[in-house]
């Protein structure tokens, strides 16, 4: 079965929704999702969205806070370009329906957070991306060209490849024709064709044990468009959030915010003694990057499950006031923040690198895009500054939708595409081998690629995964296609890069901390 559409989406977050409503102005919008609509990343996203909005504030300091945290790894004129788009972008989501929270002089509550010089994060209470995706969802349904397809799983991108020809990384002028895709609701393979094509699929935590990602970031948009023969950078630099609810069991782990600590929360060992001064003059505003190898090295030295975060001084009515959602959700865990220490672990949060795009978010291979998470844009560099994913997110999604619109007018549909047509057998005990290599995966990343590194440790996870990859490749091609079985190819592709990635930067950089390269040695 094909479908023909303008504008192809895949994804259904900030960066894919803003883009949608650009575009539709221009030809006919499909957004495909695997689960629900409103489940993405930005769904979760609890402190805000970091914008320039008032004096003191400049975009000067923004761009300077945004260079210092990516350690030395951001394009410049890309930030400089995002930074100084920041308060248009911001006002277009206001424009959409977007709500931030307000004094009672009538200005924007700003907050201040890690890396952060000035109080310059727009939130909605703690819960700013689920308020964001309510706005733009509400603005999509409005639409007469926006079409959502939910619980559709795009299993692989269309090159020339599915026409027979053979492309890799070095081959000129690989083009995107589409995508295929499982409708889970009758179980069919479904061909849809589209002149342009926008990766919007977010991270991809699960490849890590622990992760504060809802459980559709598999890594599905890096690892399709690295099948493809597309160009994937930086893929070393993964973020991990400092602060993730202590709750074994649980999953995913649930963030606690870093506006707590910048809205004056401090983190102490389990005798209640304060350590970050030992590693930053920032202490616990310090980035993320420091903060979390911080609390590792606490836990590690220690011998410690956990850290604590201690909000015991802080003006109750005004900390439920800002984190509802944080302060009920530790009550129902037996945890009053008012008169107990918060238990928190870092956790996969944020990938920083993906798939490699230019100025206007157009990937290596004509006519894909990709926005937000799944991307490299040069802007986070080695570490992301707190709240600038958003940003990024709608900055991209609006300068990718005025190229797109250009690109449609010269493109046509590539009709020689044929239909899926491979078939295999369920067996029985699939589910069980899933499960187990799924683990298997999510293991190997969080004892040997996780916050600290080391050639030793990366060269057993690259040996280990290889079996891991080998056993599902074998499983993809002779069992029938399921979602289960995708995401998890999906994680072993991007397991592979990280690994891969890191293993060449032969440096301490960011989010990448190696032994055997510790920060400010010479090891050119």
């Amino acid at each position: 079965m094909k479908t023909k559409t303008d504008f192809l989406i895949i994804g259904s977050g900030i960066a894919g929704l803003s883009y949608a409503l650009k575009v539709a102005e221009h030809g006919n919008v499909c957004m495909i999702t695997k689960a629900n609509e409103d489940e993405s990343n930005t769904k979760y996203a609890q402190g805000g969205i970091a914008a320039v909005m008032y004096s003191p504030d400049s975009y000067e300091k923004h761009i300077s806070d945004t260079l210092i945290a990516g350690d030395g790894i951001c394009d410049e004129e890309v930030v400089r370009m995002v930074i100084t788009e920041s308060t248009e972008r911001v006002n277009e989501l206001i424009s959409w329906g977007a709500k931030f929270d307000k004094t009672s002089s009538g200005e924007y509550d700003l907050a201040k957070e890690g890396g952060h010089s000035e109080h310059r994060i727009l939130h909605h209470k703690d819960n700013t991306g689920f308020e964001i995706e309510r706005a733009l969802l509400a603005a999509v349904h409005k639409h007469p060209n926006i079409k959502i397809l939910d619980h559709h799983f795009a299993i692989d991108i269309l090159t020339q490849h599915h026409l027979g020809i053979e492309v890799n990384s070095r081959t000129p002028g690989i083009e995107c024709y589409g995508a295929y895709v499982l409708n889970l609701r009758s179980n069919k393979i479904e061909t849809i064709l589209a002149k342009t094509i926008l990766m919007a699929t977010g991270g991809a935590g699960h490849v890590y044990s622990t992760t504060t990602n809802p459980t559709i970031a598999t890594g599905d948009g890096v690892a399709m468009v690295y099948r493809a023969k597309g160009r994937v950078e930086g893929m070393e630099f993964y973020q991990f959030h400092p602060t993730s609810l202590y709750n074994p069991g649980e999953s995913p782990s649930f963030l606690v915010s870093e506006a707590v600590r910048g809205f004056g929360g401090i983190l102490k060992t389990v005798d209640g003694k304060e350590f970050m001064e030992k590693y930053d003059a920032r202490k616990s505003l310090a980035p993320r990057d420091i903060v979390a190898r911080a609390i590792d090295n606490e836990m590690k030295t220690r011998g410690d499950d956990y850290v604590y975060l201690d909000c015991r001084h802080l003006d109750k009515k005004e900390l439920i006031k800002h984190f509802p959602n944080i302060y009920q959700k530790c009550l129902s865990i037996g945890i009053d923040m008012m008169t107990d220490y918060v238990p928190v672990v870092p956790a996969a949060h944020y990938m920083c690198g993906g798939i490699q795009v230019d100025k206007n978010g157009c990937s290596s291979i004509k006519n894909l895009y990709a926005v937000g998470e799944c991307s490299s844009t040069g802007l986070h560099g080695a570490n992301r500054l707190a709240s600038n994913s958003l940003l990024e997110a709608v900055v991209y999604g609006h300068r990718a939708a005025l190229n797109a619109i250009e690109v449609i007018r010269n493109t046509n549909f590539c009709e020689a595409i044929p239909d899926w047509d491979a078939e295999g057998t369920a067996h029985p005990e699939e589910m069980v081998l899933l499960i187990q290599s799924l683990r298997e995966v999510q293991a190997i990343m969080t004892n040997y690629v996780g916050i600290v590194r080391s050639d030793l440790r990366l060269q057993r996870a690259f040996d280990r995964l290889e079996i891991l990859y080998k056993e599902n490749e074998s499983l993809y091609l002779t069992t029938t296609v399921s979602p289960k079985l995708c995401e998890l190819r999906n994680l072993i592709n991007v397991a592979y890069i990280i690994i891969k990635h890191a293993r060449k930067r032969k440096e301490s950089r960011g989010l990448h901390y190696t032994v055997n390269y510790p920060k400010g040695t010479d090891n050119e």
